[in-house]
């Protein structure tokens, strides 16, 4: 099963290389290594709710606590947690991966 990191869902450009990386920056969760292969993805690509300085809706984001109800609404939150099924990993599950 090919699962799409959210940058590749998104297509926001703010992976490494991408086309509005130096515009916007990088996104955290496209060089997070702590993350990497949770919930299957490629650095944080698909738990990226859980952390600060994504973008969403065209504006970088802020702390987890700030964003996790715009987050649990997204498409590509719901498509991470149909796909994962009872193997989902929640930020319970990864927090000190985090720290």
């Amino acid at each position: 099963m090919v699962t799409p990191n959210c940058w590749e869902f998104k297509r926001c450009g703010r992976e490494p290389g991408g086309a509005k990386a130096e515009e916007l920056g990088v996104c955290p969760a496209s060089v997070n290594p702590r993350l990497d292969g949770v919930n299957h993805g490629e650095s944080g690509g698909r738990t990226c709710w859980a952390i600060a300085g994504t973008l969403c809706g065209g504006k970088v984001q802020g702390t987890f606590a700030s964003k996790l109800g715009n987050c649990m609404e997204c498409e590509f939150f719901k498509q991470v947690l149909n796909e994962e099924g009872s193997e989902f990993k929640n930020v319970k599950d990864f927090m000190d991966k985090l720290r």
